[in-house]
């Protein structure tokens, strides 16, 4: 129905021996530097791309050797400011921002020529900026970095309205940064007047722009979405070109063709409602026809299948409960032995404390008796007290026995839930593979 292509037509400002491809990063340099040692003053423009890998250029109009020096370039904006340092030719990247980690580097050998060059890879929207890179203690250059972003538009047919003759043609653009325009153009290069933009930011910080035209029949029939962005010089374009025939509207010979159609195709159905008809109506004679016994077996035949059908889902019923038991079954189970294993644990911590305890009585119970061979003062005042730690320790060795025989108890318990459990749990499974 239609034929569209591509064509992109990016304006790229060029600096040096600087190259870039795709689409665009603007970037803006301006140097100011003072004392001997000066940076280089270019004041030209940089386009690059996000994603793309680029150069920040700051060099010394003296090939010096800064490779042992200071070096920074930073961001005042940011904080902590740095996106790059250096000090005493070590990397200091323990202060550089966290956005720029891993994507900033100088060149060793650039450096010994004076070259203080910074590649930023995989550039970001958020690396938009005013960038410096210091030298101490006077050298100085500044770069300011605009950040763009561009893809090609898709355009499509949306309506065709063939009484009247006109196309509706849509253009959608995503992925563009900062937000662009968009044109509709007729095959000589006419502007048309289209439906007013509608524009989205996404969450990435990226535009989608669209925009709906009517158009009629042209001597080409060529139309081309044109979406730019004059701040970083960017445009792209898509051709679309319609066949004639989406444009014309059905001639007498088609109508009258499509009316015979509809009218072979009409007396077809009526011819196939009446056949229909008519077995139905023989069929309902030969029925009429046969002796009452065979109408007889007929609703016995109907009424068993009918038993048939009800004992058939009042088994699947029954099975269905079955099952259901079955896995509540088998969920009980597995939440008894889990309880079942934190008791165990309790179980042995109460009876390593009551074995500690009765340890710690039979030491007492000794040092009792070496003092009843004894008639101080002291002697008895000592035997008071160990009698006193005595009966706590018979009172604790008594809790602990209770609390361990109640630990022993509820094992008991559950171990015999589980085993009634998993006995039903077979006889129902048993069931099963019998039905």
């Amino acid at each position: 129905m239609f034929l569209q292509r591509n064509r992109c037509k990016p304006h790229l400002s060029g600096i040096n021996t600087l190259v870039f491809h795709h689409t665009a990063v603007f970037l803006l340099l301006t140097h100011c530097c003072e004392g001997q040692s000066q940076a280089i003053d270019r004041s030209k423009p940089i386009v690059a791309m996000v994603g793309d890998d680029i150069i920040l250029p700051c060099h010394l109009e003296t090939a010096t050797d800064v490779a042992a020096k200071t070096l920074e370039w930073a961001r005042l904006d940011l904080n902590p400011r740095f996106v790059h340092l250096r000090r005493d030719g070590v990397e200091l990247l323990v202060d550089q921002h966290p956005s720029y980690i891993g994507r900033t580097s100088l060149s060793p050998d650039k450096l010994k020529h004076g070259d203080i060059s910074l590649k930023l890879s995989k550039v970001k929207l958020s690396d938009d900026g005013t960038y410096r890179c210091f030298v101490p203690p006077q050298s100085t250059s500044v770069v300011k970095l605009v950040v763009g972003a561009t893809s090609p538009p898709v355009v499509i047919i949306a309506e065709i309205d063939k009484s009247s003759g006109k196309v509706v043609l849509q253009c959608e653009s995503k992925g563009w940064y900062p937000q662009p325009e968009v044109f509709w153009l007729d095959g000589e290069g006419n502007l048309l007047s289209a439906e007013p933009t509608k524009t989205v930011r996404g969450p990435d910080g990226l535009y989608t722009v669209s925009s709906r035209v009517t158009v009629e029949k042209k001597q080409s029939n060529i139309f081309t979405c044109r979406v730019e962005q004059n701040n970083i010089n960017q445009s792209r374009t898509t051709e679309i070109h319609i066949l004639e025939n989406v444009f014309t509207t059905p001639s007498c010979s088609a109508v009258r063709i499509t009316v015979v159609l509809i009218s072979c195709v009409g007396f077809m159905v009526f011819s196939a409602v009446f056949l229909v008809l008519w077995k139905r109506r023989q069929n309902n004679i030969n029925s009429k026809m046969q002796p009452e016994n065979e109408t007889g077996k007929r609703q016995q035949l109907i009424k068993g299948s009918i038993k048939l059908k009800n004992l058939t889902e009042e088994k699947a019923k029954e099975l269905h409960k079955k099952e259901k038991e079955k896995e509540d079954m088998s969920c009980v189970i597995t939440v008894l032995n889990t309880e079942k294993n934190e008791l165990e644990i309790s179980r042995d911590k109460w009876k390593s404390q009551l074995e500690e305890t009765l340890k710690e009585r039979g030491k007492k119970e000794k040092k009792l008796e070496k003092i009843d061979k004894r008639y101080s003062w002291d002697s008895d005042q000592k035997k008071a007290s160990l009698l006193s730690a005595k009966q706590e320790l018979e009172k604790k060795k008594e809790d602990y026995q209770n609390t361990l025989n109640s630990i022993v108890e509820r094992l008991k318990n559950i171990e015999d839930m589980i085993t009634r459990m998993t006995e039903r749990k077979m006889d129902v499974e048993e069931q099963l593979k019998l039905e």
